[in-house]
């Protein structure tokens, strides 16, 4: 028998996202892989542990997160997978999420939630912060909305003063143009702003909306209000990263290049449950779409529980929220689908059934026209078994 490969996870296990990269690469190993692992604690940003210089093994899957790791990894001369964004250009083969879809989706988020004024707040120290910034601008730029970006004018050395910090999130609040929708780099910034807009006496989300990235579900349940977040696809990153790494590790030359993982959707919670709107009869409409959208309802249940004309609320729709009713139904049971598809083993029949849609073949048909692929290859590229 060939001895087991020695691999060294370099991963943090403090965060929702670290902890699903690992889960990803346990996925990868209960399909076959057989190797001796060694995770030991490590921080985010943290050195490369001491014994890494002597370690006798095969391979690393690691977050990159600054030159010095970078460095310190390349001295080893093992073949090295980075599952961070955190280098404006890869130094190893890199496995990441993808920024520009990632902001994509929060921008459609709030827009179907009817804002028109958007903020980015964002974190100068990171690089793919930055990066998620450029990629909302574009998406809000390329729609025709207005945007802010959160610039701090606090120190750039040294430790960051929280208080101070969110004071200064509390002042950009304070003069955007109400109601607005932010996106925050990822949850722990988020969870600023939410508390940025209680010092300033904003209410969330009726004045301000808020989504994060990342959806660490304890901390977006912790926030006042819970954190909508987009969700990101770490476990399938980590099967990802640990299936390039064996082709490394068998002596296959890699391109130092990028590998994007899309995200599954998003985790709605308080912080942008609204229908910012103000038209009452369009967000009557809205609210009853998001209740039983995925009970088979059509236009006309909207209009039984909405008494307008049709061609009035098709009108109103398209100009508030750049759709149709229609639209905005299918809208509704896609998003579902998706989670489901990602996040459950249940058979494309069993999905379409509780997502409202009469066939699968319904389903199949307006999934390829909204993704360009079938729901059964979307989830071949999305999903990591259960047991992982």
């Amino acid at each position: 028998m060939a001895p087991r490969r020695k691999v060294a996870l370099l991963i943090e296990t403090s965060n929702a996202y670290g902890r699903e990269l690992l889960h990803g690469v346990r996925g990868w190993l209960r399909e076959g892989g057989a190797w001796s692992i060694r995770l030991s604690e490590h921080g985010r940003g943290a050195a490369v542990p001491p014994w890494l210089r002597e370690w006798k093994g095969d391979g690393v899957i690691a977050r990159v997160d600054n030159v010095r790791i970078a460095s310190a990894l390349r001295k080893t001369g093992l073949p090295v997978v980075d599952v961070s964004a955190a280098l404006e250009t890869p130094v190893f083969p890199r496995v990441a999420t993808d920024g520009r879809a990632v902001t994509g989706l929060a921008l459609e988020h709030l827009r179907e939630r009817g804002f028109v004024h958007f903020g980015y707040c964002g974190d100068r120290h990171y690089t793919w912060s930055v990066q998620r910034g450029r990629y909302f601008a574009g998406h809000v730029r390329a729609w025709g909305g207005t945007l802010a970006n959160y610039e701090d004018n606090l120190p750039h050395e040294g430790p960051v003063n929280a208080d101070r910090e969110v004071e200064a999130i509390a002042r950009w609040l304070r003069v955007l143009p109400k109601p607005v929708g932010v996106l925050a780099c990822y949850d722990v910034r988020g969870q600023q702003v939410l508390a940025a807009c209680q010092e300033a006496g904003l209410a969330v989300p009726d004045e301000v909306a808020v989504i994060g990235v990342h959806n660490d579900e304890l901390l977006c349940d912790l926030c006042e209000p819970p954190l909508t977040s987009v969700i990101p696809n770490a476990r399938r990153a980590g099967y990802e990263a640990a299936a390039l790494l064996a082709r490394m590790m068998e002596g296959e030359r890699v391109a130092i290049s990028s590998r994007l993982i899309e995200p599954v959707g998003i985790a709605l919670r308080q912080s942008t449950d609204v229908v910012a709107v103000s038209d009452p009869k369009v967000a009557a409409a809205v609210r009853y779409i998001r209740a039983h959208a995925t009970e088979g309802i059509g236009v006309t249940d909207v209009l039984r529980a909405v008494p307008m004309s049709r061609t009035l609320l098709e009108r109103r729709f398209k100009t508030l929220l750049d759709q149709t009713p229609h639209e905005h139904i299918l809208r509704q049971r896609l998003a579902k689908v998706r989670t489901m598809l990602a996040g459950t083993d249940l058979s494309i029949v069993l999905i379409a059934e509780r997502t409202g849609f009469e066939h699968a073949e319904y389903l199949s048909v307006a999934f390829r026209r909204e993704h360009g692929q079938t729901p059964t290859a979307w989830r071949s590229r999305h999903r990591v078994r259960a047991h992982a």
